[in-house]
């Protein structure tokens, strides 16, 4: 028997695309522009599976899915919106939507998902507090965005383990603490800890706690991160960095359900793992650097965040919420020309958001312009690169060659280690870090001129793009066009 799709939606446009394609897909379709009539076939049994706009000129989609769930739980309905914020992604996944498409949208997807929608069971998940419905963890409408939000929309209601991935400063903490936040955990506690900063022979003591006495120094009993995060949600970030033995350890709790404290205590685990990381896994377990069976224990589920450099267009609104954030810690409101915001997307961001978010606060407290200018931002971009740590290894200061300048920050960097050791991987990383002010000094100094910067580096010209490219040396527009 043919399915009978209903469409809601008061745009005239996407109501006549969605009955030619699902028509052609061999469905029934129904058509109506508001949620009156939706509610009216919906209540009189009719449609196999729903596909409505969130925003109609009667009543959002929202207040009416409720009402859908309750009459007919099994009814899958597909909620689209143009309100493309991770909370629209939430919000339909907790109202008890199958599944959230932000608009534009694909098609062929949307055909996929129907198909999925009208062979799986619904499973109805649990309703999101009203109290938590205004915050926004995660911000951006880019493409990128909008598929994290989904699959984080997912797997809220679920304690699958995942892994999240990235460089630094993308948000993989962040990810993890919504998932916690607006999940069916979001009761108990969320303990995060860093392997990275952690000394190697404490690790395990930190992880599963010790008894009194169980080594020397060990004057009281101490409770480890997965007994203070028991029924809700441990997030262990910088995974790759985590000692062998204790690899060996972690996967036995995740084969076992249950770990021994240093000393002796066997206690049952309930938590979810979620796990982080800006290091290659899959090279490090081909190198014996981790262990494989735990690298597929953890990465059940992967998510990976893309780079700043990579979802440039969710600046702007980036750039808002960090003020409205400074505003409410007492720093002067202030608003970013356009000129200002598109220098801002040129840039590269190595660091990411979190050097985003930093740049907006510094000039919010140290410029007291109600409007920042792009003259400024420029300034205080030209001065982040050529202050930050990367820059500075391989700068050469008065007579001394590069090698020598070198030398002499490699050692500052090695002491602020005290007797630890940095993380490992450090030859590739500062040759890669070595070459994006190298060749952003090129172009600076060549006024964005390609070609006289891959003479004055002695590279070819392709080469020199394919650097650029990859390194995401962009960052001012008006330079390089000049």
């Amino acid at each position: 028997m043919t399915a009978t799709i209903l469409v809601a939606d008061d745009d005239a446009a996407i109501r006549t695309v969605l009955n030619q394609a699902l028509s052609r897909a061999g469905y029934d379709v129904r058509i109506t522009s508001n949620a009156a009539t939706l509610w009216r076939w919906i209540s009189a049994g009719e449609g196999d599976l729903v596909v409505t706009d969130v925003v109609m000129p009667d009543e959002n989609a929202f207040d009416l899915l409720p009402r859908i769930k309750k009459a007919r739980p099994d009814l899958p309905v597909l909620v689209m919106s143009a309100q493309n914020t991770f909370m629209t992604a939430i919000k339909a996944s907790e109202k008890g939507a199958y599944d959230y498409l932000p608009k534009p949208f694909d098609l062929t997807e949307l055909i996929a998902i129907i198909g999925r929608a009208l062979s799986e069971p619904k499973k109805r998940p649990a309703r999101l507090d009203d109290d938590m419905q205004d915050g926004m963890p995660l911000v951006g409408r880019s493409a990128a965005m909008q598929e994290i939000y989904r699959v984080l929309a997912r797997l809220m209601q679920t304690d699958l383990t995942l892994m999240i991935t990235g460089e630094s400063g993308t948000g993989k903490e962040l990810v993890a603490k919504a998932l916690h936040d607006y999940g069916k955990r979001r009761n108990g506690p969320f303990v995060a800890i860093n392997m990275a900063a952690i000394p190697r022979d404490l690790i395990e003591s930190e992880l599963f706690g010790h008894e009194k006495g169980a080594f020397t120094g060990a004057q009281t009993r101490s409770t480890g991160r997965f007994e203070q995060a028991e029924g809700g949600t441990l997030f262990l970030d910088e995974i790759g960095d985590m000692p062998m033995d204790a690899q060996t350890r972690l996967l036995r709790v995740l084969q076992q359900g249950e770990y021994t404290t240093v000393g002796g205590r066997t206690l049952k685990v309930d938590v979810r793992l979620i796990s982080a990381t800006n290091k290659d896994l899959i090279a490090a377990v081909k190198g014996g650097e981790f262990r494989e069976d735990l690298y597929y224990r953890l990465n059940v589920v992967p998510l990976r965040l893309p780079p700043l450099r990579d979802r440039a267009e969710d600046i702007p609104d980036l750039v808002r919420h960090f003020i409205q954030q400074g505003e409410k810690e007492g720093l002067d409101s202030k608003r970013f020309d356009h000129e200002a915001l598109e220098v801002m997307k040129s840039y590269a961001w190595p660091g990411n958001v979190r050097e985003l978010e930093n740049v907006v606060r510094r000039l919010m407290a140290l410029y007291p312009q109600d409007v920042i200018a792009r003259e400024i931002v420029e300034q205080e971009l030209r001065a982040d690169v050529s202050d930050s740590p990367i820059a500075k290894v391989g700068m050469p200061s008065g007579t001394m060659t590069i090698s020598q300048a070198v030398e002499e920050n490699m050692r500052t960097y090695f002491a602020s280690f005290g007797d630890a050791l940095p993380p490992s991987g450090l030859y590739d990383r500062v040759l890669t870090e070595m070459e994006y002010p190298l060749i952003l000094a090129a172009l600076t100094a060549t006024r964005g001129n390609q070609i006289k910067a891959a003479d004055l580096l002695g590279l070819n010209r392709n080469t020199l793009r394919k650097k650029i490219r990859e390194l995401g040396v962009s960052v001012y527009r008006s330079s390089r066009s000049a």
